[in-house]
């Protein structure tokens, strides 16, 4: 991904990427922030806009976890369905580095910059990255192990399966902006989000 900071793109990756990285998914985030900042700048705050909106911004975050995802291709939805069913693991990459962070400060970060947004549209207007600090990055197989280890069960065998297609074995995304000119961060470390993912998930049916 190519991310956003103090109103530049930057590049994650090699200087000759182009904007959204190699695969579909990256590229699609990519495809949403420009027809995003050309909708922004053709009817919102371009002077011939006859928009009744004021302002416009796009949001998203690392890699979201915690209770309520059931999608089976999500690592933690797929580990919990196996820990509950007592089933092998299976991790198509598990060397890969992603950023981690709860939902709940995810949806945090919306929510100020959704105030902002309200009250000036202006200076607020455009994209924004919430992101994890960086000791919140961390490898896959380091994530399940851990994930493993709270929810108490030391049997459930882990595989490794052959990746298919191209897969960036690191991700990170920048949030300077959002810490800087919202003063929003990160509430949770690695531990508690774990810690509070697992406890959702042994709870939930109760």
């Amino acid at each position: 991904d190519k991310c956003y900071q103090n109103n530049e793109w930057i590049w994650p990756y090699r200087e000759n990427d182009p904007i959204g990285g190699h695969d579909p998914y990256s590229s699609s985030k990519g495809c949403s922030e420009i027809v995003t900042n050309a909708y922004l700048q053709s009817f919102v705050s371009g002077s011939n806009s006859r928009s009744s909106i004021e302002g416009i911004a796009s949001a998203r975050a690392g890699n979201v976890i915690g209770g309520g995802d059931w999608h089976k291709n999500n690592l933690i939805a797929s580990c919990i369905i196996s820990l509950e069913n007592d089933l092998p693991i299976q991790l198509r990459n598990p060397n890969a580095v992603r950023p981690w962070q709860h939902v709940l400060d995810a949806v945090f970060g919306y929510i100020i910059l959704g105030y902002k947004l309200s009250q000036d549209p202006g200076n607020f207007s455009g994209p924004w990255n919430f992101g994890p600090s960086t000791n919140m990055i961390a490898r896959v197989d380091e994530i399940v192990e851990s994930l493993i280890k709270k929810w108490g069960n030391w049997n459930n065998k882990i595989y490794h399966e052959k990746l298919l297609y191209h897969e960036a074995n690191l991700l990170q995304i920048e949030s300077t902006k959002a810490k800087t000119e919202l003063g929003w961060e990160p509430i949770w470390n690695l531990d508690k989000t774990l810690a509070m993912t697992v406890d959702w998930y042994k709870n939930y049916k109760n």
